[in-house]
C-alpha cells in the first residue's frame, strides 16, 4: 500500500531505532533527562528563542501555549481551518476557559487587515482579545503558507494592540523549506510556537513548545497537570534529534512530488484542482461528479491510500517513504483509473 493519508505514517528508519537505543537517559519529570535538555536547549536557539518543552503532541503544544498566554475569559483570534479549532477537540474551551473567534482566511492563512477588524473593543461585555494563533502551513488550506511580509506585518500589529502571536508550528519545517526563511525568523517572530517532529521529519511521536524561560518553566507544571510528564524521554528526543538532522532537507523533495502529482491530476476531467495552491507537500482536490468515498475505495483497491477532506475533497500528503517510483505508481493508478 502507498500510503498518501499523512505524512504522520512514517516510520522510524534502522538508523533511527540505533539512536534511540543508545540514547542517555534520566528522568524528566526531575528535569534529568539530559538528552531531551540538550535538545530543547538546541532547538531554542535554532528558532532564536530562550527555551523549549518537548511534549507527546502538537495539540498538547498549542494548548500549552494558549493556557499560559491567556486568562479565563479571553479569546484567540484564529483562522476558521486552525487545527486548534478543528482537530483539538474544543480543547481551549474545556482546559482554558477560552473561546475560539474565528475568520474566513485565504486557505488557512489569515491578514493584519482582517485580524485587525475580529480585535475586541474593551468594554465590559466583550471578550479579551488575547492571543492570534496562526498555523504555518495551513493543513486544511492545503499546505499554504505565510509570506515573510503577511508575518511581519501581523507581528507589527500585534505588538501595537499588545497581543500575543501564537504559531502552530506542526509543518513549520515545510513552510521554512517552500518560503526559504530560516527557523530563527519565524521565533523571533512568535511569543510562543509549537513545533512537530513526528509528520514530514519522520519520528515516531513528540513535538515542542517554545517560548521565554519564564513561560517554559511554568509550562513544566502545566504539562504534568495534563498528564505529559514523562521519564526516560531522551528515547523520544533522540528520534526527534535525528529526524531533525537527516530528513529535514527530503522536503524539498516531497514539495517536488506532490506538485507533480497535482499537475498529473489536473489532466484528468473526473477533478478539479488549482495546482497553484499546491505550495508544500499536501495536495487537496475535489471530485467533479459524485462524493470522495468512492473515489478512496477505488485507490485502496488499487494500492493507494489517501483520505477525505470534505465530501468530495481528497487529500494526498507527501512524504519521504514515498518516493519516486510510488510517485509514478500513483499517477499510473489515477491515469488508468480514472478520466
Amino acid at each position: 500500500m502507498i500510503d498518501l493519508r499523512s505524512d504522520t505514517v512514517t516510520r522510524p528508519t534502522t538508523e533511527m531505532r540505533k539512536v534511540m537505543a543508545d540514547a542517555e537517559v534520566g528522568d524528566d519529570v526531575f528535569r534529568e533527562d539530559p538528552t531531551v535538555n540538550k535538545f530543547q536547549a538546541r532547538m531554542a536557539e535554532q528558532f532564536g528563542m530562550e527555551a523549549g518543552l518537548f511534549v507527546p503532541s502538537g495539540t498538547m503544544g498549542n494548548q500549552l501555549a494558549l493556557n499560559l498566554l491567556t486568562q479565563p475569559g479571553d479569546e484567540v483570534i484564529i483562522d476558521r481551518l486552525g487545527h486548534i479549532f478543528n482537530y483539538e477537540s474544543a480543547a481551549a474551551g474545556l482546559i482554558s476557559s477560552i473561546q475560539l473567534n474565528t475568520l474566513a482566511g485565504d486557505n488557512g492563512i489569515l491578514n493584519a487587515s482582517l485580524i485587525s477588524g475580529a480585535i475586541r473593543n474593551k468594554n465590559d461585555w466583550d471578550p479579551n482579545t488575547r492571543v492570534i494563533a496562526l498555523e504555518n502551513s495551513a493543513n486544511k488550506g492545503g499546505g499554504a503558507c505565510y509570506t515573510r511580509e503577511g508575518l511581519l506585518e501581523i507581528r507589527k500589529l500585534a505588538d501595537a494592540r499588545q497581543l500575543y502571536l501564537h504559531m502552530d508550528g506542526a509543518r513549520i519545517w515545510n513552510a521554512a523549506t517552500a518560503t526559504n526563511q530560516t527557523l530563527d525568523f519565524f521565533g523571533i517572530l512568535s511569543d510562543t510556537m509549537s513545533v512537530c517532529f513526528s509528520k514530514g521529519l519522520g519520528a515516531p511521536v513528540g513535538s515542542m513548545l517554545l517560548g521565554t524561560k519564564d513561560l517554559i518553566n511554568r509550562g513544566y507544571r502545566m504539562r504534568k497537570m495534563l498528564g505529559g510528564g514523562m521519564r526516560q524521554i531522551g528515547i523520544l528526543a533522540a528520534a526527534a534529534e535525528y529526524a531533525f538532522d537527516n530528513h529535514y532537507h527530503l522536503l524539498a523533495e516531497d514539495h517536488r512530488r506532490a506538485k507533480k502529482f497535482a499537475e498529473a491530476v489536473a489532466e484528468l476531467d473526473s477533478f478539479e484542482i488549482d495546482t497553484d495552491t499546491v505550495e508544500t507537500n499536501i495536495v487537496l482536490f475535489d471530485v467533479k461528479e459524485g462524493a470522495a468515498e468512492p473515489v478512496l475505495a477505488e485507490l485502496a483497491g488499487h494500492g493507494v491510500a489517501m483520505v477525505p477532506f470534505g465530501p468530495n475533497t481528497i487529500r494526498a500528503t507527501f512524504h519521504f517513504e514515498v518516493g519516486n517510483s510510488e510517485l509514478e505508481e500513483v499517477i499510473k493508478v489515477f491515469r488508468n483509473r480514472f478520466k
